[in-house]
C-alpha cells in the first residue's frame, strides 16, 4: 500500500483533486428555494427564479452547475415570510396611547436587487423590521383613538401594507399584508381612564336614544290622536245618532264592567240622562 502510494501519489492526490472540485461545482436547488450564482461579487444568473402563477416544479429547480472558488450561491427562501414589529407605543392623533403589535408577510420577487442592496435574507428582514414599525407609528398617529380601536381600520392598514411595499420594492421583496396582532391600551391609569370615559360615552349614547325614542313614541301618539279625531268627526258627520249610539256602548262597557269587577253598585234613577240609550235614546 504504501509502495502503491509512493509510485501513484501525485495521479492520486490530482484524481482527488479533481473530485472535490466536481462535487463542489453541483449544485442542488430545492423547489422552495432560489439560488442567485456570485461571481466576483457580482450576480451573474438566477436559479429557479419566483414567477407569479408558474406551475410547481417549472422554474428551473434541480441540479445545476457553478464555477468552484470563482462562483459562490447567496440561497433565497422562495416562500412567503414573515417579519414582526416589536411591541411599540403609539399616540393617535387625539393624544391616546396604544400598545401595538404587528407584522407583515413578503416574498422576495427580485434576488439580484435583493443581493445588490442587503446582501442577506437577514439584513432584509432587519431593515423591514425597522421600515415597519416607522410607518405605523406614522400611519396610525394620523388617526383617532376610536378608530385604532374599531373594526374600521382596514383603510388604514391598507395605506400601511401600502408604504411599506414602496420602500420593499428598493430591497427586491413584495409586502403582500400588514396585520395588527394586538391593540392594547398601557396598564396603569391611562387604561383605567379610558374605560371611565368609553362608559360615560357609551351612557351618554343610550341617554341620547333613549331620548329620541321617547320623542319619537309622543309624536306617533300625538299624530295617531289626531287620526282618530279625525274618523271620530267623520263618523260623527255621516250619521250623528248611531255615533251618539257607540260612544254610550263604550261608555257603558267601561263604566259597569269595572264596577262589577270591584265589587261597587251604581244606583241611578230611570229618567237619569246617562240611561237615555235604554229608553231607546229618548
Amino acid at each position: 500500500m504504501i509502495e502503491l502510494w509512493q509510485r501513484h501519489r501525485f495521479p492520486i492526490i490530482a484524481g482527488i483533486a479533481l473530485l472535490i472540485a466536481a462535487l463542489s461545482s453541483v449544485v442542488v436547488v430545492p423547489e422552495t428555494m432560489q439560488a442567485v450564482i456570485v461571481r466576483t461579487g457580482e450576480p451573474v444568473r438566477v436559479i429557479n427564479r419566483f414567477r407569479p402563477n408558474a406551475d410547481f416544479g417549472s422554474t428551473g429547480a434541480g441540479i445545476v452547475l457553478r464555477l468552484p472558488v470563482l462562483e459562490r450561491v447567496v440561497w433565497i427562501d422562495k416562500r412567503v415570510l414573515d417579519v414582526d414589529m416589536e411591541r411599540q407605543q403609539v399616540t393617535s392623533f387625539d393624544q391616546r396611547r396604544l400598545e401595538v403589535d404587528a407584522y407583515a408577510r413578503f416574498r422576495i420577487i427580485d434576488p439580484v436587487k435583493m443581493v445588490q442592496t442587503a446582501g442577506t435574507l437577514a439584513t432584509v428582514d432587519s431593515q423591514l423590521s425597522q421600515i415597519l414599525s416607522s410607518v405605523v407609528r406614522q400611519e396610525l398617529g394620523r388617526r383617532s383613538f376610536a378608530v385604532l380601536l374599531a373594526a374600521e381600520r382596514g383603510t388604514t392598514m391598507t395605506n400601511i401594507t401600502r408604504l411599506l411595499d414602496a420602500e420593499a420594492r428598493k430591497y427586491g421583496a413584495q409586502v403582500i399584508d400588514v396585520r395588527i396582532k394586538q391593540a392594547d391600551l398601557p396598564d396603569g391609569s391611562p387604561l383605567e381612564s379610558a374605560f371611565r370615559r368609553m362608559q360615560s360615552a357609551r351612557k351618554q349614547e343610550a341617554d341620547t336614544l333613549r331620548a329620541q325614542g321617547q320623542k319619537n313614541a309622543q309624536i306617533i301618539r300625538a299624530e295617531a290622536e289626531a287620526q282618530a279625531a279625525k274618523i271620530y268627526a267623520a263618523a260623527y258627520g255621516k250619521d250623528p245618532d248611531f255615533y251618539d249610539f257607540y260612544r254610550a256602548m263604550q261608555s257603558y262597557d267601561t263604566t259597569f264592567a269595572a264596577d262589577s269587577k270591584s265589587g261597587t253598585s251604581i244606583i241611578l234613577s230611570p229618567d237619569n240622562e246617562y240611561l237615555r240609550q235604554f229608553r231607546g235614546g229618548r
